[in-house]
C-alpha cells in the first residue's frame, strides 16, 4: 500500500509553504507530518514527499537517515532513546542499557512483542549535566538509576 498525505496534513503543507522562501525548504515539516500521519517515513513517502517538494528521492533519503528522530520503520507506542555518549557512559548509561535490555526482554534496535516499547541509542541529549538520560518519545528523563526506569516505566501503562 502507498503513502498519500491526508488532504488535512497537504493543506497544512500549503499554508507553510508560504513562509518558505522555496518548496524545498519544507523538507523536514513534511517528514514532521509523514511521521504523524503514519508513525515512520517509509520508501513509498519519501518518494511522495520528494515528489512534493522537486527534489531526488535521495536527497528526503539522507535528511531521514541523518537525524534520529526520523524512523524508516515502525517503533513501538514508547520510543526509549538511551544517550550513548562519553558523559552518559562515565555516569552509568551501561548500568540502565542492561536493566532496560533485562527489564523488557529486546536488545537495541528491537521492538518488544506486543509494539509497546522500541530500545535504541542515539547521540547525545543535550543533558550531559544530568547524566544518564533517556528520552521516551518527547519527553526527556535524566539522573536515571535502575529505580528511576522503574518509575517512569510504571507511569507509561
Amino acid at each position: 500500500m502507498g503513502f498519500a498525505f491526508t488532504e488535512e496534513n497537504l493543506e497544512e503543507l500549503e499554508a507553510l509553504a508560504k513562509r518558505y522562501p522555496s518548496k524545498e525548504a519544507l523538507m523536514l515539516p513534511a517528514l514532521w507530518k509523514v511521521m504523524e500521519q503514519d508513525g515512520y517515513v517509509s520508501m513509498d513517502a519519501i518518494d511522495v514527499v520528494a515528489d512534493y517538494l522537486g527534489v531526488p528521492p535521495m536527497k528526503v533519503y539522507g535528511v531521514v537517515t541523518f537525524y534520529t528522530m526520523f524512523h524508516l520503520e515502525p517503533v513501538g507506542t514508547y520510543h526509549i532513546q538511551l544517550c550513548r555518549t562519553l558523559s552518559c557512559s562515565l555516569c552509568g548509561k551501561g548500568e540502565i542499557l542492561q536493566y532496560l535490555r533485562n527489564k523488557l526482554g529486546i536488545d537495541v534496535g528491537e521492538t518488544t512483542p506486543d509494539g509497546k516499547f522500541t530500545l535504541s541509542q542515539v547521540e547525545c541529549l543535550g543533558s550531559c549535566g544530568t547524566a544518564p538520560v533517556m528520552q521516551i518519545n518527547d519527553t526527556l528523563y535524566e539522573n536515571l538509576t535502575p529505580e528511576k526506569v522503574d518509575e517512569i516505566l510504571e507511569g507509561l501503562k
